[in-house]
């Protein structure tokens, strides 16, 4: 995969816990250009949330990063001290938590926590230039200056969801990793926050990496996406090729699974259920679910390899011999 400002290489996540070890990412590389939006999809429990944490260096005990790389610009966030990590984290990479309201201090002012932010980034400006900053940010993100006034508690979920994006964009990072920025708001409130979220990226110039669930979402936001199964990537591709030709089987389900306003009828779903991540299956982790499963599939773990140009999968219908790059 070609180099970008973000390169993610090997990266294992691993929860130590007293009934045995959970790989909830499992060897996950990726490359991010500027500006760029990259997608991560897949069902809970597949790590992409995981992957957006340890970029961040935010995976608390049990959890640890057991290996990888994070480089940003060439730089290996994970091997940066931790008062290092702090002035990249917000500064250089920036989060969008799931969940807005558990983002943000209840007992201060949505205004005041981003002055706090700045402060501690060593922005120091007269009590004036921070009003003035903020209300510009909020401006930004199509809320009124006045808001900055306000408890949590006082907004809506679309305009705490904007107050966060707020609070990340506030330093200009270079990397956006939003997780499942709309999953507690209704679609219209969610076409708003995405389009809030993709003016402020264009503005900055910033890549993004967007987690989520929602393959229609995705279809309207990225330029690439990542399908994440079982803690590993087993697809990623343009994602215009994905629709136009999904390849990994699971990927094909996924995208089986929307409805369509053309032609009615039940629901489908994916059969089974996702592998155990302490005692996943051999072979391929996808197989007990896969309508086509091989002998090999039930043995041979397939590999993240090149198939196509800017194509990936992890999949043995694509042929090349075990552990190939």
């Amino acid at each position: 995969m070609s180099a970008g400002v973000l390169e993610v290489k090997d990266l294992r996540v691993y929860y130590h816990t007293s009934h045995g070890t959970v790989k909830a990412v499992d060897g996950v590389s990726f490359s991010l250009a500027q500006n760029e939006r990259l997608g991560l999809v897949g069902e809970s429990g597949s790590g992409k949330s995981t992957t957006g944490l340890a970029i961040l260096r935010l995976i608390k005990p049990p959890g640890k990063i057991e290996q990888g790389e994070v480089r940003l610009d060439g730089i290996d966030v994970l091997g940066l001290s931790e008062a290092e990590m702090r002035r990249i984290r917000l500064g250089a990479l920036a989060l969008v938590a799931q969940g807005a309201m558990n983002s943000l201090n209840p007992v201060m002012r949505v205004g005041d926590q981003i002055t706090d932010a700045l402060v501690d980034h060593g922005v120091r400006a007269s009590a004036r230039e921070y009003v003035d900053r903020i209300g510009q940010l909020f401006e930004r993100v199509g809320l009124r200056r006045e808001i900055a006034n306000r408890f949590p508690h006082e907004l809506s979920g679309g305009m705490k969801q904007r107050v966060c994006i707020a609070l990340a964009i506030s330093l200009r990072p270079k990397v956006i990793v939003a997780d499942e920025p709309t999953s507690a708001l209704d679609v219209v409130v969610q076409r708003q926050v995405m389009d809030t979220l993709a003016d402020v990226q264009t503005d900055l110039g910033a890549a993004v990496i967007l987690i989520g669930h929602d393959m229609g979402l995705m279809a309207q936001f990225v330029d690439r996406l990542g399908v994440m199964y079982a803690g590993e990537l087993v697809e990623v591709s343009p994602m215009e090729d994905v629709y136009a030709e999904p390849l990994h089987p699971y990927t094909r389900l996924l995208i089986a699974c929307l409805p369509s306003l053309e032609q009615k009828g039940v629901f489908t779903g994916i059969p089974g259920l996702p592998p155990s991540l302490m005692s996943p299956p051999p072979g391929c982790p996808f197989h007990p679910r896969c309508p086509h499963v091989m002998e090999r599939c039930r043995i041979e773990r397939p590999v993240l390899r090149q198939v196509q140009s800017d194509r990936w999968v992890a999949c043995h219908l694509f042929g090349g011999e075990a552990g190939a790059e």
